[in-house]
């Protein structure tokens, strides 16, 4: 099979409509995954653009993964549940809230938690 020179690609591939560009100073990608991410320390990045897309080709140096806590959702509370956690404990809206927050949104955990806590 014959070789082909670097100078003969770059002219077939300009032909073909795509395009090769380093990309300098890349210190690190991440990809994050829902329980870790990977880390690829000081890669090799080049752009190809070939048809209006670009697709980017990593070489890594150095590869790391790190595992990651699990994210809890934001709970939405109700001003309802405020208000009535706020006076079933006789204490501030903040606090019903951050109460509320921390059961995750249980109202009688709320509660128990805040006059548990005054006594």
């Amino acid at each position: 099979m014959r070789r082909i020179s670097p100078r003969q690609l770059r002219r077939m591939m300009r032909q073909m409509g795509m395009s090769m560009s380093p990309l300098e100073g890349v210190r690190e990608v991440v990809l994050k995954l829902p329980d870790k991410q990977i880390v690829l320390e000081d890669p090799e990045v080049v752009m190809v653009e070939m048809g209006g897309q670009r697709v980017f080709q990593v070489i890594p140096g150095r590869v790391r993964e790190e595992a990651l806590a699990p994210e809890r959702p934001a709970i939405e509370i109700p001003e309802e549940d405020v208000q009535l956690v706020a006076q079933q404990a006789g204490v501030s809206l903040e606090e019903a809230r951050a109460a509320l927050e921390q059961t995750g949104g249980d109202l009688a955990k709320a509660i128990l938690l805040l006059t548990g806590q005054r006594e």
